[in-house]
């Protein structure tokens, strides 16, 4: 055995288990995948342990090949960290940031920022992941995660690029047929359509100005995990949501929603962008977060308060 470990072989290894896929791994890593398939058989003929049970339609880690991949994933990690840091200190920004960005808002306000950003900086490419699911930054190898919540988890670092306002709103035709809460207990008595990624779903928590305080667990025909996959239902007059106003404040300001118990709010809460602990951002993601802060001050889709 050789003094020094196959790091090249680890690595794509770990990236093979990312991408769940020789090919997908070959094309990420601009590699053949004979080449990828060959880092890993060496990788396997050093170790003397299969890692991967494979047939043509699947691939699955063996057990030595889960018990491998963390750490695997960890020193490719630690390499692209080591890269990154040597390229931030470039004079021009360059490099990849994996960023995870919630499935709504990325698709209306973060996608149609993407051309001016690029012509910005052109050496900085984006692997752009929409999901609303949370995404776990270091597990999942992401540079940076755009999260909306009132406090974020605070092992990261945090930077607030916006406030995002919730409304508990319902169509006019549903008001008309159910009448207008005017009180939070009041919704136990109507339809409510359940948002999955809430911090809380099963509790819609209200305060007003006075200072007091009303939760409800509100129950209705459908509980969904996307706000705009929720909108057809809501405009159709199924029920009432809580959503964000970057989803439902056009329909607020055309009349086709209205906000209900405006006395009563949710708390509110910020766009942060999180980035993994452990010392300065790269310079590229810096560079993301100062003109993501600058654009999403202009906020197009907040209401009057």
């Amino acid at each position: 055995m050789s003094k020094l470990p196959d790091l090249e072989g680890l690595a794509i290894f770990a990236k093979v288990v990312e991408a769940r896929s020789f090919s997908s791994a070959a094309e990420q890593l601009g590699l053949s995948k004979a080449t990828v398939s060959k880092a890993v058989s060496r990788v396997e003929a050093r170790l003397g342990a299969r890692l991967f049970n494979r047939t043509s339609r699947h691939l699955a880690l063996t057990d030595a090949g889960r018990q491998l991949a963390e750490r695997a994933a960890q020193i490719l990690a630690a390499g692209e960290k080591a890269e990154s840091e040597a390229m931030s200190q470039s004079a021009s920004p360059r490099g990849i940031v994996r960023l995870a960005v919630p499935m709504s808002f990325g698709l209306r306000q973060i996608a149609p920022l993407l051309p001016d950003f690029f012509a910005a900086y052109p050496d900085i490419t984006i692997d752009l992941h929409l999901s609303d699911a949370m995404v776990n930054l270091i597990g999942d190898g992401f540079d940076a995660a755009l999260r909306i919540a009132a406090m974020p988890d605070s092992s990261l670092l945090a930077r607030r690029l916006c406030a995002v306002s919730r409304y508990a709103v319902a169509a006019p035709s549903y008001l008309e047929r159910r009448g207008r809460p005017i009180h939070p207990l009041h919704l136990a008595e109507h339809a409510c359509l359940g948002y999955a990624y809430l911090a809380n779903p099963d509790n819609w928590r209200f305060t007003n100005a006075a200072g007091e305080e009303a939760s409800v667990r509100p129950a209705g025909p459908l509980r969904i995990n996307n706000g705009d996959a929720m909108m057809p239902a809501l405009l159709g007059g199924l029920g009432i949501a809580v959503l964000p106003d970057f989803i439902v404040g056009d329909a607020i300001k055309a009349g086709q929603l209205e906000v209900i118990m405006p006395d009563w709010h949710m708390p509110l809460a910020g766009l942060h962008l999180v980035t993994p602990p452990g010392g300065p951002r790269p310079a590229r993601v810096e560079a993301l977060g100062d003109f993501l802060a600058k654009r999403l001050s202009r906020q197009s889709w907040r209401l009057a308060d």
